[in-house]
């Protein structure tokens, strides 16, 4: 079992030997099996001492459950199930066992009379530190135009991929100064999921979480260690790694007009194969200025130079690079309001098309209010019309709101602190509200086991801590409601859901082991690159027809499958991977 622990509070050599022996015998992540065993679901990396700590448990002739010094074999403690009740989107039965007033630190299982043990788990400080750094480290791993190397990454060290130095100009991106078939260069950036390719609408909510990870909780991600060329330099590793892409996005501003290309790309996807081999699918290309990659761009280069203006040492003048870029980029977007990604008909990769747009203008204008104080941008913002909503790549408004909140108390008169409050908190009441009903004790309906289904959960919980954080500090240190529901998302995450899996590529003890993620599948090695959060559950099953195996349930919750031709609930996405960073750091930290 590939566990990740081993990456923190080691050197890079000795860590990633402990992971290179343990890519041998990695723990097999059967879906079929798992869909169909009862069995006790717990958090399979574990828990802290203050935090609520839940299990779910396949409703049976049992009332009690037992919770076993793993050392001793010992109960260490006895309680009672819940009632049973039935949770709609697996169609299962089951009862929520509550061992929350457990904090004496040590590795224990879950025991329930007829059923199984369940997998082990820690209790303990720092039990999703090795989580939070992995989650950061495997943007490493898809870092475009750098060799991997042994010394950092192990068996999963390779030759640098598209160095992305002469990109082609495509035709549906010509104007009047560069033309189609000039040559930019554009380095660096990641890769943005499991092909090789880099979108700057993805881009932006990934970066922002990134940086608002940092930006809310400095102390937590300066602490967090997790070994990248750049370590050492002066800058948290968090901001290392977003400086990878943000660099990158600075190059797909055009320098002319301010208008932000949407993707570079190959035209068609590669094949199954290494990034430093995939060439045969034609030039690389900038396609198409689009109203929503400049958005997004500027959103996140407004966030960029407020963060980097405290590291000027470091990186000089970027956060003036920064701000320049994004007003430049505003400006554009103002002049071309409604540029609609159209794919052109030779470009066959993802398109991240939006047509709804109200959303990003929004966002990029609180973080250029937040980041300038003209109130210009806040009016631009429209805050009585702009509503929250759980944040993904095509619905961004729910950053504006967080952004805001987390500066509400450095806002100028402009600001409607009672509004930026009351959009996190009803929102947040409604996800607390709605997982109080429950079986599973999540605020997950059948509609939400959707394409990426886990980055969901993972956002859910971002918008709660966002709550979280406006509340005074609870006596004790203990978790307020907010938090523990975040927390149960995050169990829900690490394998408290109905396949019995963590849904995080070398953590826990069953995890994926075939993700839709062209390195893991070429690179020779038995497991998979460590640290990425796989989809998840899909009901829509839209890559049935060409998976050589089926699905092992149709039900929405069981409609995942660990299969590498299962894009379309086993591909990794660095906008997912993202949450979970924020998520396990915030998580990872004691109570205020």
């Amino acid at each position: 079992m590939l566990t990740g622990l081993a990456i923190v509070g080691l050197g890079a050599t000795a860590a990633y030997a402990q992971a290179g022996a343990a890519t041998t015998t990695p723990a097999r992540a059967d879906s079929k099996a798992a869909a169909a065993a009862p069995r006790i679901q717990v958090n399979q990396v574990g828990y802290l001492p203050a935090a609520t700590k839940r299990a779910t448990v396949p409703a049976g002739a049992a009332t009690r459950f037992q919770l076993i010094d793993a050392d001793s074999g010992q109960a260490a403690w006895t309680g009672t199930l819940g009632a049973a009740a039935l949770w709609a989107p697996s169609r299962s039965k089951v009862r929520v066992a509550d061992f929350s007033p457990v904090t004496r630190p040590g590795s224990y299982r879950l025991r329930v009379a007829g059923l199984p043990d369940s997998d082990p788990f820690t209790i303990g400080p720092g039990a999703y530190d090795a989580l939070a750094a992995g989650a950061i480290r495997a943007f490493y791993f898809n870092r475009a135009g750098i060799a991997l190397t042994p010394d950092l990454a192990g068996p999963f060290a390779r030759p640098a991929g598209h160095p992305d130095t002469r990109v082609l100009i495509h035709a549906s991106a010509a104007g009047p100064k560069r033309k189609a078939g000039d040559i930019i260069s554009s380095p660096k950036g990641w890769y943005d999921a499991g092909d090789y390719n880099k979108y700057i609408v993805n881009s932006g909510i990934t970066v922002y979480t990134l940086l608002a990870a940092y930006e809310q909780m400095p102390d937590r991600m300066r602490a967090l260690k997790v070994g990248l060329p750049e370590s050492g330099n002066g800058l948290p590793d968090v901001l290392n790694e977003a400086l990878w892409n943000l660099d990158w996005m600075l190059t797909m501003q055009d320098p002319d007009d301010g208008g932000v290309y949407h993707k570079l790309t190959n035209p068609s996807f590669d094949g199954v194969v290494m990034p430093d081999v995939a060439t045969k699918s034609g030039d690389r290309v900038v396609v198409q200025k689009t109203t929503a990659a400049t958005l997004d761009f500027a959103a996140v280069m407004a966030v960029g130079s407020r963060v980097f203006k405290d590291f000027e040492k470091e990186r000089p003048g970027l956060s003036a690079r920064m701000l320049a870029a994004a007003r430049s980029a505003w400006d554009w977007a103002q002049a071309h309001p409604d540029v609609i990604y159209r794919q052109p008909p030779d470009i066959h990769t993802g398109d991240y098309g939006d047509p709804t747009l109200d959303d990003e203008f929004a966002w990029a204008a609180a973080e250029l209010y937040i980041t300038t104080g003209e109130d210009a941008f806040y009016a631009a913002m429209k805050p009585t019309k702009t509503t929250m909503t759980v944040p993904s790549w095509g619905d961004v408004r729910g950053l504006a709101w967080m952004s805001l909140a987390a500066h509400r108390d450095r806002l100028g008169a402009a600001a409607d602190r009672a509004l930026i409050e009351r959009r996190i908190r009803d929102l947040a009441d409604a996800l607390v509200a709605k997982g109080k009903t429950s079986a599973w004790g999540v605020a997950l309906d059948e509609k939400d086991f959707n394409w990426g289904s886990n980055s969901n959960v993972l956002n859910q919980a971002m918008v709660l801590l966002q709550a979280d954080r406006l509340d005074a500090p609870r006596p004790g240190g203990q978790p307020g409601t907010y938090r523990q529901t975040a927390q149960g998302l995050l169990d829900y995450v690490m394998g408290r859901n109905p396949l019995g899996m963590s849904m995080v590529t070398g953590f826990g003890t069953r995890s994926p082991m075939h993700p839709h993620h062209r390195p893991s599948e070429a690179d020779g090695v038995v497991a998979p690159v460590p640290g990425f959060v796989v989809g998840g559950a899909n009901a829509g099953q839209q890559d049935l027809k060409g998976c050589p195996v089926p699905y092992p349930s149709s039900l929405p919750a069981l409609s995942y499958l660990d299969h590498f031709c299962s894009y379309a609930s086993n591909e990794v996405a660095i906008n997912w991977n993202a949450p979970l960073v924020y998520v396990a750091a915030a998580l990872g930290a004691p109570p205020r």
